[in-house]
């Protein structure tokens, strides 16, 4: 064996920031040179969170392979810059999909079907998967969805407690996050929630390694003591994962405490030490922004930020690169109107429109469009957002009164968007045929996909390169047969597929900066390298706020 595992588990209650604590840890062992990789697994039975209400679960992040996954792979991302796949998050319902598809196809030769070994086993399969391969990981992190308790859970925590017993201490770890929460009325942090969380995990035959909490403050050295002590850890192994103004900082703030350290030590990693240079030069431009500028982001989703979590991040990204704070104006589409716009978009340096689903709010989102347009603001359209576009375009520039998407409109006359019933598979170039009945899921283009850029175009400057790969996630594509009547009004096609039967990227020649994309580049900004059209965005969003 090479991969060593690390397991990281939470308690007393969710969004505690497992997966940002389990990203930290990962970019802090990489920069002692090593390699590593994140999984995340995930308890509900849905098989992937494709078709689940971003309400209920943020976004959904998506792989250049084709899948559907928990937002917190795009922190794994974001942090080791290293590309995801869907080996890096499993599901519940995917581990009992495949349980049962074998026992239907005969594999289990007639035996019992149970939750041990068979559910353990399949859990435990997926987890050694990331060991395979000609290049296997050094670590390879496990992040275990949810909390200590949660009836759903039970499998997977069984599943890392046979590994600890199979593979051995020394190639196994258990970090177990909890909440330690301050009383403003007692004036005291309390340890009770952390001591009843470890409990519950001791229950199960899991003893954490590490204990990290969460807390608004630093913890004295004597409560740490109390918890090593009631925890059954060594007081050196409790730390702190402290509130920052910047979710960059947490790596450097783990290194400060040693966490990297003592996890080295006590898996018997080599002894080298952390190059972090370049995340100190991130915090330290995050930290003395040389301006501000507003970015206004028109959605429906718009009450709960982490439905759009990579677009925010990719936003700060791009002030990084520009040396700028971006303030983000959320605004929910359905309140925005031609007579309103104005008063809403006062002040901003650019408009964003995102993607989305579903006709709510769809035409506060072609009013805020058209506004971009006629008033020369930088706009950015994503997916959804530059269909938008397209169907403001079509109908108050070109005069198709009636456009429309067929998402929005079946049986519309000016179909300008539609649904494809066939996908073109740019790997093997070959045509590929694909359900889309009744089953929701897995029904879209998904994952990446070849554009060719248009030279002397906004996207030619952005990507300085003629050809690029995005991750997509759609069912609805630009209709072909407006492109002629559109292009003819000044609609530019800057992005298009190798073969030019899709369009990717559509721009505006008489606008200081107007792109809308297919596809979702928030995906592969990092915090070291914006993408460059978000970085372009910003840019121009500076110069107009500042004109």
């Amino acid at each position: 064996m090479k991969t060593k595992y690390i397991f990281v588990t939470g308690g007393v209650l969710s969004s505690l920031g497992k997966g940002l604590a389990a990203a930290s840890l990962g970019a802090l062992l990489q920069t002692r040179g090593l390699a590593v990789t994140i999984q995340k697994l995930d308890p509900y039975i849905n098989v992937d969170p494709g078709t689940m209400n971003p309400f209920q679960h943020g976004e959904v992040f998506v792989t250049d392979d084709g899948a559907e996954t928990d937002l917190d792979l795009g922190h794994y991302e974001r942090y080791l810059n290293v590309p995801m796949s869907r080996k890096n998050n499993t599901t519940s319902g995917a581990i009992y999909n495949h349980v049962i598809a074998k026992e239907r196809h005969g594999d289990y030769l007639g035996g019992t079907v149970q939750v041990i070994p068979h559910i353990t086993d399949e859990i435990k399969r997926v987890v050694l998967s990331l060991a395979e391969g000609d290049n296997p990981p050094d670590v390879a992190i496990i992040e275990i969805g949810g909390t200590v308790g949660d009836i759903e859970g039970l499998p997977f925590l069984e599943a890392i407690r046979q590994l600890r017993s199979e593979l051995g201490r020394d190639w196994c770890l258990n970090i177990h996050l909890t909440l330690v929460p301050y009383l403003r009325s007692a004036g005291e942090l309390k340890t009770k929630p952390t001591q009843h969380s470890v409990k519950e995990l001791l229950s199960i035959g899991i003893q954490p390694d590490i204990i990290l909490c969460r807390c608004e403050q630093n913890i004295p050295q004597d409560l740490r003591k109390k918890i090593a002590l009631f925890c059954n850890v060594d007081e050196d192994a409790v730390f702190t994962s402290v509130n920052v103004n910047n979710i960059y900082e947490v790596p450097l703030r783990f290194y400060e405490e040693g966490f990297d350290q003592k996890v080295a030590i006590m898996l018997r990693l080599p002894a080298r030490n952390a190059h972090l240079e370049t995340w100190r030069h991130l915090v330290d431009v995050c930290s003395h922004p040389q301006g501000n500028v507003t970015i206004a982001i028109v959605g429906k989703y718009v009450d709960l930020k982490e439905a759009y979590k990579s677009l925010h991040e990719a936003l700060i990204h791009a002030g990084i690169a520009n040396h700028v704070q971006v303030d983000l104006r959320y605004v929910n589409s359905e309140n925005v109107t031609a007579a309103n716009a104005a008063e809403i978009f006062a002040g901003c340096g650019g408009i964003l429109v995102p993607g989305g689903f579903g006709y709510r709010g769809v035409e506060g989102k072609i009013a805020a469009i058209k506004y971009a347009r006629e008033e020369k603001v930088p706009f950015l359209g994503i997916c959804l957002g530059m269909q938008c576009a397209v169907i403001e375009f079509a109908r108050h520039v070109v005069g198709l009164v009636e456009a429309n998407s067929e998402e929005f409109s079946p049986g519309v006359k000016d179909n300008v968007i539609y649904l494809m019933t066939e996908w073109y598979d740019f790997r093997t170039k070959n045509m590929e045929k694909r359900d889309l009945g009744s089953d929701k899921g897995g029904t879209m283009r998904l994952g990446a996909y070849p554009c060719q850029i248009l030279p002397g175009t906004f996207a030619a400057k952005a990507y300085q390169k003629d050809f690029v790969e995005e991750r997509h996630r759609h069912r609805y594509e630009f209709n072909m047969a407006f492109k002629d009547v559109l292009g003819e009004h000044g609609l530019i096609f800057s992005g298009t597929s190798p073969d030019g039967s899709l369009v990717e990227i559509i721009e505006l020649a008489d606008h200081p900066w107007f792109v809308g994309c297919q596809f979702h580049p928030e995906f592969k900004s990092r915090p070291m390298a914006a993408h460059p059209l978000f970085r372009d965005f910003i840019q121009n969003a500076i110069l107009h706020q500042n004109r």
